[in-house]
């Protein structure tokens, strides 16, 4: 792998605009700042949204998610149910990997079992759950056998990225990374091909001339990792980068007044939400004067209201948010499949947040760590710390702990934090996506609650994710998923606090962006300004 040392990217940062310029008759480069980007090159060791975005460039996948997250053909031109338990799948014909080999549906049933052997934190295994055995009919065509009816399984397949089984033939999970790092097993389809990359730096890609689809504008696409926003926003108006993501609220205004600069806000499917600790012996739950509990107070209902109701999510939205978010009650954005509208709105009544938790016993409240990411999602440190000063305010003394997500997610899945907030966006556009991950309890033998750490089961809700789960009828499905959110919000295993909005900021003359909700940018929306 070609990687660029600090002095080398300082010069290139130095040539500020002249490495921008595109020369007469040669294809611009594409400069983006990102906010944080992949934590490896093998598109299969994690699940993180950044991860998979940055890697969309180079790995294809099978189905293809739209801007509105529509499923569209992507290298599967068709999919069908031929049976209960068999979806079948024509694959694309004439697709070249970035090396000229061809790629096959042997590729296809390569990737779905690797995922299994090299998936990190985070794991990619959601993508899979359902599959019990891949069958190769022909070069183009591979039957995928499920366990059980599972009529959601073209949703799951947009993060199936597909990797060529000669390249990445042999590799384990501890190989992998090195393998793919290093360029030599990093050959997808994409329309992008790897050319290096700097971990916490910069990504380079140089356009695939033998993509199957249309050709794209740009020669080099490189994607600066900037986590500091205000590093990003400088970057944008020195002209160094041509676009950046998640522009801060904050900045959004005097961004939109900039007359070289243009601005496009879209509302995410990515919610923040608190997640409680239900075990007998929480990590990070005491006395507020650092004693052991005789119980875990979060596993006591009225507890978990209180919490609930000591957020003011309007205040996040507006102030911590800076008017770049909108105040959720369910784990799902309103346009989501099975999003249930008899979910009460959520209300803000400290004083009955107070008086909840006299009456189960915690009067003068207690002691807890609320984790988060601080450089994931817009707003996250600030409602984090937010969130913390709202819980003090009844009684309950948060420590405010913001953690890098590189740092924070492998934490959270080892179980060690006791109330932990994050965001998460069903990227599917089906509520069965989430519910299964992070509600249904975990359970490996169903492969369901692989996200749930903290010891949260309801046998009612397990149920009804296991019925919507086969469940081949829209309607039926819909309602059964409509029902798993009522009792989630019930229950309040999880809180629902704020969707998160986005705003991104271009050159004027350079570029143009068309947004998507799931707040992927991709190259392939992105095309020079006329």
């Amino acid at each position: 792998m070609k990687i660029w040392g600090r002095n080398i990217a300082a010069a290139l940062l130095a040539a500020g605009s002249l490495a921008l310029a595109p020369l007469p008759g040669v294809a611009q480069t594409l400069t983006i700042g990102v906010r944080a980007g992949p934590e490896s090159i093998d598109p299969h060791f994690t699940a993180t949204g950044t991860h998979a975005e940055a890697l969309k460039h180079v790995f294809d996948t099978l189905v293809w998610s739209g801007d509105a997250l529509q499923l569209e053909p992507r290298l599967a031109l068709s999919w069908k149910a031929i049976d209960a338990t068999t979806w079948e799948f024509k694959l694309r014909q004439g697709v070249k990997f970035h090396d000229g080999s061809d790629f096959t549906a042997e590729d296809v049933k390569f990737s779905i079992e690797r995922i299994p052997v090299v998936a990190g934190p985070n794991p990619t295994t959601i993508y899979v759950r359902r599959v019990k055995e891949t069958k190769i009919i022909d070069a183009h065509t591979v039957h995928i056998i499920t366990d059980g009816p599972a009529p959601s399984l073209p949703n799951d397949f947009i993060r199936l990225f597909i990797v060529s089984h000669k390249a990445a033939s042999g590799l384990t999970k501890d190989t992998a990374n090195e393998a793919f790092n290093s360029g030599k097993a990093a050959i997808g389809t994409g329309p992008y091909k790897f050319v290096s990359w700097t971990p916490k730096e910069q990504l380079v890609l140089e356009r695939f001339d033998g993509y199957w689809g249309p050709k794209e504008p740009w020669q080099r696409h490189v994607r600066k990792e900037i986590a500091n926003d205000a590093a990003r926003v400088a970057q944008l108006k020195a002209g160094q980068v041509d676009l950046i993501v998640r522009a801060p609220a904050s900045d959004v205004p005097m961004l939109e007044r900039d007359s070289k600069l243009a601005v496009v806000k879209v509302d995410t499917v990515y919610i923040f939400n608190m997640e409680l600790d239900l075990r007998d012996k929480p990590a990070q739950v005491t006395a507020k004067d650092g004693s052991a509990l005789d119980k875990n107070p979060l596993q006591n209902p009225k507890v978990r209201e209180a919490i609930d109701i000591a957020i003011d999510r309007k205040a996040l939205a507006e102030i911590a948010m800076e008017g770049l978010g909108k105040p959720q009650n369910q784990l799902v954005t309103p346009n989501i499949f099975g999003y249930s509208k008899k979910v009460p709105e959520p209300k803000y009544d400290p004083a009955g947040a107070r008086k909840l938790l006299a009456e189960a016993g915690y009067a003068n409240g207690f002691k807890v760590t609320l984790s988060f990411t601080s450089d994931r999602l817009p707003g996250d440190r600030q409602v984090g710390t937010s969130v913390a000063q709202m819980l003090a305010a009844v009684g309950i003394d948060a420590q405010a702990n913001a953690q890098p997500g590189a740092v924070f997610f492998p934490a959270r899945t080892r179980g060690d934090y006791s109330m932990a907030m994050s965001g998460w966006g069903t990227l599917t556009g089906e509520a069965h996506y989430t519910l299964s991950s992070v509600a249904h309890s975990n359970d490996k033998e169903k492969r369901m609650g692989a996200f749930n750490v903290l010891g949260y089961k309801n046998p009612e809700l397990d149920k009804v994710l296991q019925d919507a789960a086969v469940e081949m009828d829209d309607a039926k499905r819909r309602a059964l998923l409509e029902r798993a959110n009522e009792i989630v919000a019930a229950d309040r295993p999880r809180l629902s606090l704020v969707s998160v909005g986005s705003a991104w900021a271009m050159q004027k003359a350079k570029v143009t962006v068309t947004p998507r909700v799931d707040e992927d940018t991709l190259a392939m929306n992105i095309r020079p300004a006329k």
